[in-house]
């Protein structure tokens, strides 16, 4: 694989979603027991916190020869930091990468290949996710840590006050816009299929929208289209699937049924009109179950929608362990102990899982009473599961940053009506194609 030098190259940082940290040089030192100590990061909460060390104590006990030094940091700061070391060649020895930056570690030469430790260890089929970090040539860069993935989250109150019928599997998304016309309330009672409603007066939305995972990239793909060709390196946003879906998008956020961008900005968080009982509907990965579970909705999960030919996506990012370049090769074994137990051993996917935070990466694990059964909501969390077979990446590449960003850019004008579909497409292609060209045209 070629490889770009990763000195000034900046990044912006990701929503959502879920897990990043800072490190410390990969220098290794040898004690009276000759132990290798390792850096290790990742992010930093309460919860996490107590967990990872409890697992990292056990691994310590199994594995007297390595110590593990953490440094963590909050999830905002982590770019910075990492950013920092890498370009000084001082990042840890491994960390828990971001499932969309994967693909830009390892293509600009900061990760390890992890190919020939996972044909050793791992039975591929026993676990969830680790073809998303696998790269066109086959070569894999991560293990993922757990998985996250798409489903439409409802709020069964307020469909129940309705009278709509809970989504199926068979929903199409017209059928999703057609109930969340119903669902749409605006300050004097009345619904987006009512004369008379304001759509400029809204109290409850059907349907939230925002951003790449949990907005208008399912949308796009259960139409057809994509932004990226498949070997990720050309804009095929300005297609006939795409405007087919954006125009979808804008005729719902045109009707008030479908929150805009405008509108979202008055909220404290993308994702606080769901579960503030702002909104019936919303797009989610399984880390929302949380805030969800957090605000004590009575709610449950169903399967995306599917589109107009029957295609249904469910959006994928599989948070994962990569190893740094610079890790020699005794700490590159201790490093890859501390993958395979996780992988594989069911007290830790089990811990992890009870955090709640993603679904577990051990496909033994995500089927057991301890996933499926946990006592939290959603009760119907074998959606996540079988949305594995329709689901996909983000079109993640080395840029997979700075192409998003021009897409919002780009097309959120044509969200907020100001300007036409066909117009933002066209601007979008040219501008993110230019991002693609400029990273790999120097390669």
């Amino acid at each position: 694989m070629k490889i770009k030098k990763w000195a000034g190259i900046a990044l912006s940082s990701m929503l959502a979603a879920s897990v990043f940290l800072g490190g410390c040089s990969s220098s290794s030192t040898s004690g009276k027991n000759d132990k290798v100590e390792l850096t290790l990061g990742y992010y930093s909460s309460g919860s996490v916190d107590a967990t990872m060390n409890e697992i990292i104590s056990k691994f310590e006990k199994d594995n007297p020869s390595i110590k593990i030094k953490t440094v963590t940091a909050p999830y905002g700061q982590f770019f910075q930091k990492l950013d920092t070391q890498i370009a000084g060649g001082k990042q840890p020895d491994l960390w828990l990468s971001d499932g969309v930056l994967v693909s830009k570690f390892s293509e600009r030469g900061a990760i390890k290949d992890l190919t020939k430790h996972i044909d050793k260890d791992l039975k591929k089929e026993d676990y969830y996710g680790l073809d998303f970090d696998k790269d066109n040539s086959g070569k894999y860069w991560g293990v993922p840590s757990g998985i996250q993935i798409g489903a439409l989250f409802y709020n069964k109150d307020m469909f129940d006050k309705a009278k709509v019928p809970y989504p199926t599997k068979d929903w199409t998304w017209d059928d999703l816009k057609t109930a969340a016309t119903k669902l749409t309330i605006d300050s004097s009672g009345k619904t987006a299929e009512n004369p008379g409603f304001k759509k400029d007066a809204i109290k409850q939305y059907g349907y939230s929208f925002f951003n790449i995972t949990e907005g208008w990239f399912p949308i796009l793909k259960a139409f057809g289209g994509s932004v990226l060709d498949p070997a990720l390196e050309k804009s095929v946003v300005n297609s006939p699937e795409n405007k087919k879906a954006i125009d979808w998008i804008v005729d719902g956020m045109k009707k008030g049924v479908i929150i805009d961008p405008s509108d979202l900005e008055s909220f404290q968080s993308p994702f606080t009109p769901f579960p503030s009982g702002s909104a019936a509907m919303v797009t989610g990965i399984y880390v929302r179950t949380l805030a969800a579970n957090e605000a004590k909705l009575n709610y449950d999960v169903a399967p995306l929608p599917k589109g107009p030919d029957g295609k249904r996506f469910s959006p994928v990012i599989a948070n994962s362990w990569v190893i740094s370049s610079k890790t020699d090769a005794k700490k590159e074994d201790a490093a890859w102990k501390w993958i395979k137990n996780w992988a594989t051993n069911d007290e830790v996917q089990a811990k992890w899982a009870a955090l709640g935070e993603a679904v577990p990466v051990k496909k033994s694990v995500a089927a057991s009473d301890k996933f499926l059964k946990s006592g939290t909501k959603p009760e119907n969390k074998q959606v996540f599961l079988d949305a594995f077979n329709y689901a996909g990446t983000l079109d993640t590449n080395a840029v997979w940053t700075e192409w998003n960003q021009k897409f919002t850019d780009t097309v959120y004008p044509a969200f907020r009506n100001e300007t036409t579909v066909d117009q933002a497409l066209v601007k979008a292609d040219s501008e993110i194609q230019k991002v693609l060209d400029d990273f790999y045209k120097k390669k």
